[in-house]
């Protein structure tokens, strides 16, 4: 297959000043720092970890000991790319997932029950109709958040609105200012979302597509290069969109809005943020291009078999904490690594 022109080389389109719609106001994050330096060199990468926990620690705003009271967002949304069969599930298996979550039926409720972190569903834009419901005791309260009943086709039309794109981003700023404690784990679940993530890694990282997409072992080689072929479409499409905004508007989603946002809030309250995998990771990058000093509380988890996910994580010039070659969302590569966190946090309260 000959692959369309990518477009201009954006290299260094997340670098860009950031050029914000007037409806938009994201709140003020200061930047973090660096924790106190100790001479802990045989705890090796555990110890930068945790003088980043504390650097962040005292930018809490209520000044809490310890990371306290963390929880769990998992953002649900689909995705009108999926109507170009880019995924091998349809857009019911994101209702289905969110059902499960919401009645405690899967590994991630017991993981979070067990790690004692408190876990929300958030339906940011869920193609079917969904009642908001609180928590049982097995599962998990869903908040409704929904903006629209799926984003629209980005290979014909941009996937979102830029008002709707505004509202899913305070969404997300809204349900983090609502929530307890001090350290915030963002996931997400839909149905293609990992077509967004790899097309905002390639405009705002300058990755060329073919890379970014890669060949994700779930796919066989027609379905690869199939998916590829309409990925090339929708790039070809939005070719103009260069900065995160703009990529976030023309090739994102509505969970990939609210995460970015809620990673904007949360950091701007001094939370540690845990960011679960690729398609929270490309929340990630919109995130800190549009609010640099978010990177100073950004923790990331663990690296998926996405092949684009070790570029991105490359491109932000950063490392998981684990990689554990998982296939899935939904926050469990975030709650593996949490009892991690839990030990870093510790070994910087005792100075040993």
């Amino acid at each position: 297959m000959k692959a369309p022109p990518n477009g201009p080389d954006h290299g260094l389109a997340a670098a860009l000043p950031p050029t914000l719609p007037s409806g938009l106001h994201l709140p003020t994050v200061l930047p973090a720092g660096s924790g106190d330096p100790a001479n802990r060199s045989e705890w090796g990468r555990v110890a930068n970890l945790a003088n980043r926990i504390g650097a962040v620690l005292r930018k809490d705003s209520l000044r809490r000991p310890g990371l306290v009271q963390p929880q769990l967002l998992v953002f649900a949304a689909d995705h009108g790319i999926a109507d170009e069969g880019v995924s091998r599930f349809g857009q019911e298996a994101t209702r289905q997932r969110v059902e499960a979550l919401v009645q405690g039926n899967t590994d991630v409720n017991r993981m979070a029950r067990d790690a004692g972190v408190a876990l929300t569903v958030v339906d940011a834009g869920i193609s079917v109709p969904l009642t908001p419901a609180p928590a049982t005791e097995a599962g998990a309260p869903l908040l409704s958040r929904k903006i629209a009943y799926g984003t629209r086709n980005m290979v014909l039309r941009s996937a979102m609105s830029t008002e709707q794109t505004i509202a899913a981003m305070r969404a997300g700023m809204d349900v983090v200012r609502h929530l307890p404690g001090n350290a915030v784990l963002v996931a997400e679940t839909g149905v293609a979302n990992t077509s967004s993530a790899i097309l905002m890694l390639s405009r705002l990282c300058g990755v060329p597509l073919a890379d970014a997409c890669g060949h994700h072992p779930d796919l066989n080689d027609e379905m690869a290069r199939h998916k590829l072929e309409k990925l090339f479409a929708a790039a070809t499409r939005h070719r103009k969109a260069v900065r995160p905004f703009e990529v976030l508007v023309t090739m994102g989603g509505f969970e990939l809005a609210m995460m970015a946002g809620a990673m904007i809030q949360a950091a701007s309250e001094g939370r540690l943020v845990v960011v679960d995998g690729f398609v929270a990771g490309a929340a990630a990058l919109v995130a800190r291009g549009l609010v640099p000093a978010v990177s100073d509380y950004l923790v990331y988890s663990h690296l998926s078999v996405d092949p684009g996910h070790r570029l991105l994580m490359i491109h932000l010039q950063d490392r998981p904490l684990l990689d554990m070659e998982l296939r899935l969302g939904q926050g469990a590569g975030a709650l593996l690594a949490w009892p991690l966190i839990l030990a870093a946090e510790q070994l910087g309260q005792t100075g040993t």
